[in-house]
């Protein structure tokens, strides 16, 4: 079980338990204020510092969704890409992007503006085993990792960043190359450079093979909506899936 303080109403907290549950409590009523339970297992739960009304949870299904604390029937976004259990998460102290270690050896780093819930950056080794903590430091510019080979790792939260002070002609490099990618990111060939990433090739070929079960799957559905008599199944948005029922 995970029990984290709200960052602000300190009589206020989240968990998440056992049997597949999210819940609020409150400590001046001793009581169960909201519980929701959801398809698999939550491992972490982390409230935002900056927004205290949203909190994110690494789930055993390979994602991590974020929640609004007074609607939790269903995830306010869901961001994708480990191919195995999520095991840690925190938030940066902007609130603006949050890192997740997963059993699947990698480290990822999303940022809450990308609505497709892709991570900006993915960071692993060949060395480097399952990893079950992840922190962010308080600077926000170095993230801790704690895996599996018994080693905590130091890694920048912006990997193309240059540690120490800039000189004004290196800051002013680099503020054009980022209004450069930010003026162009529609272009394809822009966007596809832009998010390359090395992977190992054993995550990738997990994820093909994910997205092919998630293709069949929907290419079922839909023969099954088409071939059955009216109203007896129906297209369900990925979000509401995520929720198996809310308890009051």
């Amino acid at each position: 079980n995970i029990v984290r303080f709200h960052p602000v109403e300190h009589n206020l907290i989240a968990n998440c338990s056992m049997d597949r549950g999210i819940g609020l409590h409150d400590l001046r009523t001793a009581s169960a204020m909201k519980k929701t339970v959801l398809r698999m297992r939550s491992n972490d739960l982390q409230w935002n510092p900056m927004e205290p009304l949203n909190f994110v949870v690494a789930n055993e299904d390979f994602q991590a969704y974020t929640f609004d604390m007074r609607k939790l029937h269903e995830p306010s976004h869901i961001f994708k890409g480990h191919t195995s259990a999520v095991m840690s998460v925190s938030w940066a102290p902007t609130g603006r992007e949050f890192v997740t270690g997963s059993y699947d050896r990698t480290i990822r780093i999303f940022n809450l503006n990308d609505r497709k819930g892709n991570a900006r950056d993915i960071y692993h080794t060949k060395r480097m085993q399952r990893v079950f903590t992840v922190n962010y430091s308080m600077d926000n510019t170095y993230i801790v990792s704690g895996s599996d080979d018994t080693n905590i790792r130091l890694w920048k939260a912006r990997s193309n960043e240059k540690l120490g002070q800039l000189t004004p002609r290196e800051e002013s490099a680099m503020q054009y190359r980022e209004a450069l990618v930010k003026k162009y990111q529609h272009l394809p060939t822009v966007k596809k450079i832009h998010r390359a990433r090395k992977i190992p090739k054993t995550i990738k070929k997990q994820t093909q093979q994910t997205i092919i079960q998630k293709e069949s799957a929907e290419r079922k559905q839909a023969n099954r909506i088409k071939h059955s008599k009216p109203g007896t199944h129906h297209f369900t948005s990925e979000r509401k899936k995520v929720v198996d029922k809310e308890v009051d």
